[in-house]
């Protein structure tokens, strides 16, 4: 919006103007979750209407006279002290920054954490009796039927649906017995029975992807926000202490 729009009068209440710069503000009290509809006409009149109704109270307040209420001053002197507090911490804390040596160094002591793990992409076929398993695989490779023909028709799987793919998984997605073959297997080549609790498994793997580490680019951001969390907690925990020191009675 531009200055004319921020300065609309969107409603008057006992006197005083409601701006679209006053539902803005208003706005960012919003939960986060509501973030996405905040430019949505009528989420923004929902709120409005909720600030003229805060505004008219507001005002029934002011009639009643409750500011000079010492339940009112307590509850003034809380938020006083609230607002001073966190205006304190962002101040002790705003001229932290992070250097491009500093976010090198954390991607370095933690590549662990910005490396992709070793995948693979496999087909099977699963039954529950070996003999039938190896029915299965004698067509396969005597090409009496194809593997994805043989994974839709006998496969007691879900994936036969899709002939016994499974896309792709990491190690620990699935049964022992199954990745100890998997992420050894070589491509394209069958192997079977091979037997899980599930029952007896034929696998062929497609595609496999090694272990790789994120290029620094692609994590940099979320890197420097780490980095910078991290010191600004450091400065935050030194600053905290000297004031406890400082103020606190012992």
């Amino acid at each position: 919006m531009d200055k004319r729009d921020k300065d609309q009068v969107l409603a008057v209440v006992a006197g005083e103007e409601i701006t679209n710069s006053d539902l803005d503000a208003f706005l960012e009290t919003a939960p986060n979750e509501h973030s996405a509809y905040v430019a949505n006409p009528k989420y923004r009149e929902a709120y409005l209407e909720q600030l003229i109704n805060l505004r008219a109270f507001a005002k029934l307040g002011e009639e009643m006279k409750l500011e000079e209420t010492d339940e009112f001053k307590k509850i003034m002197e809380s938020a006083r002290k609230d607002i001073l507090a966190q205006m304190a911490m962002t101040e002790v804390i705003k001229d932290v920054t992070v250097t491009e040596d500093e976010i090198q160094k954390y991607y370095e002591e933690n590549a662990e954490e910005y490396t992709e793990k070793e995948t693979v992409r496999a087909r099977h076929i699963l039954v529950s009796d070996e003999n039938q398993c190896n029915k299965i695989l004698e067509m396969i490779m005597s090409g009496e039927k194809s593997f994805e023909e043989c994974a839709k028709e006998y496969s007691t799987c879900a994936s036969s649906a899709a002939y016994g793919d499974l896309g792709t998984f990491g190690k620990g997605e699935v049964v022992k017995e199954f990745e100890d073959v998997a992420f050894a297997a070589e491509l394209g080549v069958i192997y079977g029975p091979v037997k899980t609790d599930f029952g007896y498994h034929i696998i062929r793997v497609e595609e496999k992807r090694p272990a790789y580490l994120l290029p620094l680019v692609d994590v940099k951001e979320e890197i420097a926000g780490r980095v910078k969390k991290d010191k600004q907690a450091a400065v935050y925990n030194e600053k905290l202490e000297e004031l406890r020191e400082k103020y606190l009675q012992k």
